[in-house]
């Protein structure tokens, strides 16, 4: 899988782009990493009553699955390009090898990662962000029958996101990583389609850690577990 570090790119332009690789008879599998200048993005199924006030930043429809999530500047935007089928995963696990991706991440600067069930992405303890007891709200077995908790996101702020397109066995789009951002663009929506949802940064935790560096971090997990 070959690595691009691509800067600050356009988020309409991008996607244009990962369409057509993707769709290309002949496409190979290749990693983006960027950050987008201000952008909120709706995903396919999105609904636009989770977009309360966008004021001067522009909002763009999109391909991905998901709800409205925002991305700017001091985001690690990572957008890998496989093909699902060669690597043996199914679309489950491919959401938990990325959101992995990103525990990793974090675990290389001190902070501890999580999963809440029902709600994909990554998120991390706002009173104890580099303690590693488990969140009762964890994906956890059900009892055969049994419906799926709503999502608790009590005590927990989001930090990265992740929302995907496959279409046979090609996926594009990727993870958001927050790494320090203006936040403020995140109250004018319902996060990922839930109102209230505290998004936070690696910054708000006071980790200081360049976007580069990020980016390095998060594309070598990437590579590693999305191996063959």
């Amino acid at each position: 899988m070959q690595v691009h570090f691509l800067g600050t790119v356009d988020y309409a332009e991008t996607l244009a782009k990962m369409q057509a690789f993707s769709r290309a008879p002949e496409a190979g599998e290749e990693l983006w990493l960027c950050e987008h200048p201000p952008v909120f993005t709706l995903g396919a199924a999105g609904r636009r009553e989770h977009v309360l006030a966008p004021g001067d930043i522009p909002l763009v429809a999109t391909d991905r699955g998901g709800q409205v999530t925002y991305h700017g500047s001091g985001q690690v935007v990572a957008y890998p390009l496989i093909d699902l089928r060669a690597r043996g995963f199914f679309v489950k696990e491919y959401v938990y090898r990325l959101e992995e991706a990103i525990i990793r991440t974090l675990a290389d600067v001190g902070v501890t990662g999580h999963r809440v069930a029902g709600a994909p992405g990554v998120y991390v303890r706002l009173a104890d962000p580099t303690g590693h007891a488990l969140l009762p709200q964890r994906p956890q077995r059900l009892v055969p029958g049994e419906s799926p908790p709503p999502p608790d996101f009590t005590g927990v702020g989001k930090i990265a996101s992740i929302g995907l397109k496959v279409s046979g066995a090609r996926a594009w789009h990727g993870v958001a990583l927050n790494v320090a951002m203006n936040l403020e663009p995140f109250a004018r929506i319902n996060p990922c389609g839930y109102a209230g949802l505290q998004v936070v940064d690696l910054a708000s935790f006071g980790v200081q850690l360049a976007w580069a560096d990020a980016a390095q971090l998060l594309a070598g997990h990437i590579q590693s577990l999305l191996a063959r």
